[in-house]
């Protein structure tokens, strides 16, 4: 079983947050492959199913993004899985609007949804980094991730998420490097907007 673990919080408060990108690409992927209902479970919503034949469950802690390790790490001791089995989907701010990055390992970057993770997993997980872009200085960052996705960000936004579910294939086969080709492909991040002064969104 592969565990496909979406970054987030829960609550419409934060539904259409930067921060909540993780939450969307779960509902994208349920939606997609026909996955069965949303359940209450390891402190998550989670949804079970299968993409390309390999058995997934889909991860929405409801622990709130920063402290979603322990999540997941109850689902994997149930299933007994390791961590190369999790792959974690978050909004990514060092990396520009619209470039998708996969990842092995690695250190936290200043993310605390992943430093959780690696404190109950270790680091030897898979990342799929969703980048949003920086908002230009470290005290903008708080709001600017749990501020809304501008309407004019939409389009890419959604855009990379459905190539995130068109290519996932590639993923459930351990295939990373093609499968972040392949989401690239779909999505171009050249084709993203150039990014507008800070404060000027219009949510």
């Amino acid at each position: 079983m592969l565990i496909l673990v979406g970054f987030g919080n829960p609550g419409p408060k934060y539904a259409k947050n930067r921060h909540n990108v993780g939450f969307m690409v779960m509902d994208a992927f349920a939606s997609a492959y026909a996955f069965g209902p949303w359940r209450k479970k390891f402190q998550s919503e989670i949804a079970e199913g299968d993409i390309a034949g390999v058995k997934t469950l889909l991860m929405k802690p409801q622990t709130y993004y920063n402290e979603s390790g322990g999540a997941v790490a109850e689902a994997m001791r149930f299933y007994k899985r390791a961590p190369g089995d999790v792959v974690a989907f978050y909004d990514e701010i060092d990396l520009a609007p619209g470039r998708f990055r996969m990842k092995r390992g690695g250190g936290a970057a200043g993310n605390n949804g992943i430093r959780s993770l690696t404190a109950h997993l270790g680091d030897d997980f898979r990342r799929a980094r969703l980048g949003m872009g920086h908002p230009g200085h470290k005290d903008l960052v708080q709001n600017y991730v749990l501020g809304d996705i501008p309407k004019a960000d939409h389009p890419w936004v959604t855009a990379m998420i459905e190539a995130c579910v068109r290519a996932a294939p590639l993923l459930v086969a351990g295939e990373d490097e093609k499968y972040q080709a392949e989401v690239l492909r779909l999505a171009p991040a050249d084709k993203v907007p150039a990014r507008r002064p800070p404060g000027d969104d219009e949510a």
